[in-house]
């Protein structure tokens, strides 16, 4: 499956560090940034991860909640949200179901090696459940200023 500029945002629970958990349909009213990475601190998702951690005052100022999701089990995101003193919700998608929902489990391909995994992709949902904006393919660097201001923008 995948989803588009302008579908709605398929709705979730997952649990989240901290031994809580996240479902998408109760923070309407508010801009959600989805964001989906590979792996808990590995080089280019802990700079993903501390490139929102340090703009979100920004995305609070539009009263913007950022969430990070991986299959990483909770105990693993309670030590890199620990670890990287991350201040956002990391979602913990085990089963895999919001990545596939999402179109973020992908095969991929490493030195000619095929293996299953999470695109690193970014999901914009407006107040309403609407996706407004979609990165796939995410190359980090400028990645975390391209998605404050498509927020700010909304």
């Amino acid at each position: 499956m995948t989803v588009d500029v302008g579908s709605p945002a398929p709705d979730f629970t997952m649990p989240t560090d901290g031994g809580g958990s996240v479902t998408l349909s109760a923070l309407r009213g508010k801009p959600v940034v989805l964001y989906f990475y590979p792996k808990d601190d590995t080089s280019g998702c802990t700079s993903e991860a501390c490139g929102f951690r340090d703009q979100l005052p920004d995305f609070s100022a539009v009263d913007a909640v950022v969430i990070g999701v991986s299959k990483d089990s909770v105990a693993s995101h309670d030590k890199f949200k620990a670890k990287h003193e991350l201040t956002f919700t990391l979602a913990s998608d085990t089963d895999g179901s919001v990545c596939e929902a999402y179109g973020t489990w992908v095969e991929k391909s490493m030195y000619g090696r095929k293996y299953m995994g999470i695109d690193r992709a970014t999901f914009l949902i407006d107040k309403d459940g609407v996706v407004r904006n979609v990165w796939r393919k995410v190359k980090v660097t400028g990645h975390v200023a391209a998605v404050l201001k498509a927020v700010q923008a909304l």
